[in-house]
């Protein structure tokens, strides 16, 4: 499974933490028509000026999986007999190479391949997917490569195969290690497949993820203490975890399971950082916790507010330019993707995101990293003075959900519990005529 979230959205429950916080919708994405004039076009004079571009990173969506998960509002497909592995690789690199001339010549800090179920794809598919990638990007030695997985794909060769074909960091989307949770939440695999497919994690990988999920459909504390015991007895470099939640065009929205209330919930969050403290994971951001070492650089360049090229069905992708930052989409349908990509028309929509809304996008990633961030990085990641959000930065300072001073920005623990509320805040002020 998976954010982003694809890199659409901040990371739902259920998937890996693959993608950046959504920002409101405020208007629909353009035509993508404008994309076809060319990198001059968004070369042009702007009223931004960014002193350099951020570090860029690329998105990679594989969008099939066995069983489309009841919670799932990710662009996620049902495989149907098998997955066109050898059609869907030509047009991802199709549409990577209409896209070179818009990220032509900067290098490639890490490269995330989310769904779907990723690890569907053989592990040729994928060698031949980072091949390509290679071929035509400039990876930084060292690149974090990560692949998501499904302890339901799993097979003990296969994870070996695809750290040989050059994933350096595998995400395993366990959920639970509770068959009764399992089931309530419609995952493919049971607690044993869970199991085995972390311990291959752990011997074939020096670094990866178990992705876990909390306030399930009748979860007790002692069934989430049980749930962590099994976790993070694999002693893994990194975890994340995420909070069920019923989200629009979903089986679970139309067909609600009950749910742990308020008050339990947050007592599992406080359980969480609790046992993972004690486990040596230090929480650096809302739904991930890591070693040292461990932190993921994809996320973290989410977080930072970095640009992401996204290729795939359905991707999204955030580019900058000295005088505009724009964000694109794919097509989302496979078969209309492919068709697509194929002919050089993979990209759907785009938008050049406005000066006045810079800042709450911004803001919507920054402040969920519990280090926060240098004030001056709001003025390289956007081109807009730092003097731009002065006044609110006060106003959540006097309200105690930013620490004082004006260097860092960074959440105080009412600012972190609080964190809607605190991002809300840099929402841009719009007339009552609009």
């Amino acid at each position: 499974m998976t954010p982003p979230r694809s890199a659409d959205g901040a990371p739902p429950p259920g998937g890996a933490a693959s993608g950046p916080a959504k920002p409101v919708p405020r208007r629909p994405l353009e035509p993508a028509a404008g994309a076809a004039r060319g990198v001059e076009y968004f070369l042009r004079p702007g009223t931004l000026q960014l002193p350099a571009l951020p570090p860029l990173s690329l998105y990679v969506h594989l969008p099939w999986c066995l069983k489309k998960c009841p919670y799932c509002d990710f662009n996620s497909h049902q495989v149907q007999g098998t997955a066109p592995e050898a059609r869907y690789l030509d047009a991802l690199r199709a549409d990577l190479e209409a896209a070179l001339p818009m990220v032509w010549g900067r290098p490639v800090i890490s490269v995330f391949i989310g769904g779907g179920t990723p690890s569907l794809f053989s592990p040729d598919s994928i060698e031949r997917l980072l091949a390509d990638i290679r071929a035509r990007l400039p990876l930084l030695p060292g690149c974090e490569i990560t692949l998501e997985a499904n302890p339901g794909t799993f097979e003990r060769e296969r994870f070996r195969a695809f750290r040989a074909a050059g994933v350096t960091r595998l995400s395993v989307g366990v959920q639970s290690f509770s068959d009764d949770s399992l089931r309530a939440i419609g995952r493919v695999h049971d607690a044993a497949q869970a199991r085995a497919a972390v311990a291959e994690a752990a011997m074939a990988f020096d670094s990866f993820n178990i992705d876990l999920m909390y306030a399930l459909p009748g979860q007790t504390l002692a069934q989430l203490h049980a749930d962590l015991d099994a976790a993070l007895a694999f002693e893994p470099p990194h975890l994340s975890i995420y909070h069920l939640t019923l989200e629009p065009n979903t089986y679970f929205a139309t067909h609600p399971p009950s749910l742990p209330d308020e008050d339990l919930a947050a007592e599992m969050l406080d359980l969480i950082g609790a046992r993972c403290a004690g486990a040596g994971l230090q929480r650096y951001e809302v739904s991930a916790f890591a070693r040292d070492g461990h932190r993921c650089r994809h996320n973290l360049n989410y977080w930072q507010f970095g640009d992401y090229l996204g290729i795939g069905a359905g991707a999204h992708g955030k580019l900058s330019f000295p005088h505009r930052v724009l964000r694109q989409q794919r097509w989302r349908e496979p078969a209309r993707y492919m068709d697509g990509a194929l002919s050089g028309q993979a990209l759907s929509q785009h938008e050049e995101v406005a000066r006045a809304e810079l800042p709450f996008e911004y803001m919507l990633n920054a402040l969920r990293l519990r280090d926060g961030v240098p004030r001056t990085l709001f003025s390289e990641r956007t081109g807009m003075p730092a003097s731009a959000i002065d006044a609110t930065v006060l106003a959540a300072q006097q309200r105690g959900l930013l620490e004082p001073g004006l260097q860092m920005l960074r959440p105080t623990e009412r600012g972190f519990d609080f964190l809607s509320e605190l991002q809300a805040m840099f929402l841009p002020v719009r007339s009552s005529g609009r």
